[in-house]
C-alpha cells in the first residue's frame, strides 16, 4: 500500500525529479551542516535541487535567533518567500532550525503560508515532510526531542566545494547567561568519532581540501561520549585522511583548551596554526555575570602560552558589548586589554536581549546607543592592531588557498592559514598564471591594508 502511494505521488507530480526545491541557509555554520545534510537527503530521494526559490516548487528557510538581527533576517525572509506564492507559483513553504524550534506558534501565526515546521533535530525528515505535503497534508510539523543526535546523512556541498564543515557536535552544557541556545539546540552531544571520521572521507573524495570543525563548543569534543577530551586524538586521525590538507579550529572555549590539543597543532602540520576562542569580554565581574569560566589572569596566561608554543599562531576571538552592568570603566579595562593581548581576529556585537535568558532578567540594561560605541571604540582599536600585524608581515611567505578571480582587476582572491572564510580577511593575488579555486599556492607577502594583504606567487624553479 506505501508503495502505491509513492507511486501515485509520483505519476501525479511528473516524479520527485522534476519537483524543483531551493534551500534558503541564515545563521552560522552549523546551519550550514544541517541545510548541506538536507539537500543530501532531497537528491539521494530523488528531488531536483534548484539555488533559486523563485524558480522552485518548494523552499526551505534553514532560520536561525541567536540574536536579535539573527531573528528578524529569518522573519523578514521567510515573508519575502511566501510572497512567491502568488509572485512565482511556488507551491510550499518550509521553515527548519533554531526559529521554528523556537517560536512554530508565533510564526504559524504571522505567516500562515509557511506549510510545514522542522525543529533542530527534525532535518533527516526533510523528504518525508516534502512527500507529506505533496501528498496533501497541511501543517505538517517534526519536532523530535532537542537531545537526540540525528542519523547519519549524506551531505550535498555548496558554495566552495573545496572548503566544507564538520559539525563534531550538537548543542551545549554551558550556563551563559545570554545565551538561550541549549534550549532550542538541547546538551551537548558528541557526534561518534567513527561517523565523522566516515564524513570526512567522504568529503575529500568529493573534493574538499579545508575541513573546518565546529560545534557550539569544540574543545570539550568527546567528554559525553567517551569520559575524557578527544579533540586532539580527532584531529590526529583527520590528518590521516590523505586528501585533507588544511584542518581548522572554530568555537574553542579558552579555558578548555588543553596541553594535548596544543602538542597536536604543533605536530600535525595539516591542522593549521588559527584557533578562533570566544571571549565575549575580559573583566572577571563581567566574565562572572556572563556565566562563563574564564578568568583575566588565565586569559594572559593561555595567550602567552600558545604565542610561546606556537609563535606563529593566528588568534581570532567574539566579544559582546554593552551586557547588562557594564560600566564605563571595564569598557575602559577591555580596550586596555586588547591593547595588551593584541589579537589577530576580533568580532564584536552589541548584546541582544533574549527572552527566556538569566540576563534578559538582569537589571541595569544598557541603552543601545552605549553597546554601540563601545562596539565601535573595540573596532577602531582593532583595526589599528589589525593594521600593524599585517604591516609586519609584509616579505613573508605562506600559502593560500585559491577562492576565485577577479577579472575586472586581474587579480586573484585567497585566503591564508589565518582566515577563516567568510570572517577574516582575504589575500589579493597578483599570479601570471591561472589558478582553479581551492590550488594551495606559495606566495610573498607585498603588501598591507587593515584586514587584507596582497601578495605575488612565488613562480617554481
Amino acid at each position: 500500500m506505501e508503495d502505491k502511494h509513492k507511486n501515485n505521488l509520483n505519476d501525479q507530480n511528473g516524479g520527485n525529479n522534476q519537483f524543483k526545491v531551493a534551500m534558503v541557509t541564515l545563521g552560522c555554520d552549523k546551519n550550514t551542516v544541517d541545510s548541506e545534510e538536507m539537500l543530501g537527503i532531497l537528491s539521494a530521494r530523488g528531488y531536483q535541487l534548484t539555488e533559486l526559490p523563485e524558480d522552485a516548487d518548494a523552499a526551505i528557510v534553514n532560520t536561525c535567533c541567536f540574536i536579535g538581527d539573527a531573528l528578524e533576517e529569518s522573519i523578514n525572509t521567510l515573508f519575502e518567500i511566501a510572497g512567491y506564492k502568488k509572485e512565482h507559483g511556488l507551491k510550499y513553504l518550509i521553515a527548519a532550525g533554531c526559529m521554528a524550534e523556537r517560536y512554530k506558534e508565533e510564526v504559524q501565526k504571522e505567516i500562515p503560508e509557511v506549510d510545514a515546521f522542522i525543529g533542530t533535530t527534525g532535518f533527516t525528515k526533510i523528504a518525508d515532510v516534502l512527500d507529506q505535503l505533496r501528498a496533501g497534508e497541511e501543517s505538517v510539523a517534526v519536532f523530535p526531542d532537542v537531545n537526540r543526535l540525528t542519523e547519519e546523512s549524506p551531505r550535498r556541498i555548496t558554495n566552495r566545494p573545496y572548503t566544507d564543515y564538520l559539525k563534531i557536535a550538537e548543542g551545549c552544557d554551558k550556563k551563559c547567561t545570554y545565551c538561550a541556545i541549549p534550549k532550542f539546540r538541547g546538551n551537548y552531544r558528541s557526534v561518534p568519532m567513527e561517523r565523522l571520521i566516515r564524513t570526512a572521507e567522504n568529503l575529500a573524495k568529493e573534493g574538499v581540501r579545508e575541513l573546518i570543525l565546529v560545534a557550539q563548543e569544540t574543545t570539550v569534543y568527546g567528554v559525553d561520549l567517551y569520559g575524557e577530551k578527544k579533540l586532539a586524538e580527532l584531529l590526529r586521525k583527520l590528518a590521516a585522511i590523505e586528501d585533507l590538507e588544511w584542518i581548522r579550529l572554530l568555537y574553542c572555549y579558552p579555558e578548555e583548551i588543553n596541553d594535548d590539543l596544543i602538542q597536536v597543532m604543533k605536530e600535525e602540520p595539516k591542522v593549521l596554526h588559527y584557533i578562533d576562542m570566544p571571549l565575549q569580554h575580559t573583566e572577571d565581574r563581567m566574565l562572572q555575570r556572563m556565566g562563563r569560566r574564564l578568568t583575566k589572569k588565565a586569559l594572559y596566561d593561555l595567550v602567552e602560552k600558545l604565542r610561546r608554543e606556537i609563535p606563529d599562531i593566528t588568534l581570532r576571538t567574539t566579544l559582546i558589548t554593552g551586557f547588562p552592568g557594564e560600566t564605563e570603566e571595564e569598557h575602559q579595562a577591555v580596550l586596555e586589554t586588547l591593547d595588551a593581548l593584541e589579537f589577530d581576529r576580533l568580532g564584536v556585537f552589541p548584546y541582544s536581549q533574549e527572552e527566556g535568558t538569566v540576563a534578559a532578567e538582569m537589571p541595569d540594561q544598557i541603552p543601545e546607543e552605549i553597546k554601540l560605541r563601545y562596539r565601535d571604540e573595540i573596532m577602531e582599536l582593532q583595526q589599528e592592531i589589525s593594521l600593524e600585524k599585517n604591516e609586519s608581515l609584509v616579505g613573508s611567505k605562506m600559502d593560500v588557498m585559491i577562492e576565485g578571480y577577479i577579472p575586472e582587476d586581474d587579480v586573484y582572491v585567497a585566503r591564508s592559514y589565518r582566515d577563516a572564510p567568510d570572517v577574516d580577511g582575504m589575500v589579493f593575488l597578483d599570479a601570471d598564471r591561472e589558478y582553479l579555486s581551492g590550488t594551495i599556492v606559495p606566495v610573498t607577502i607585498t603588501g598591507a591594508a587593515e584586514y587584507d594583504l596582497m601578495a605575488q606567487a612565488d613562480l617554481e624553479e
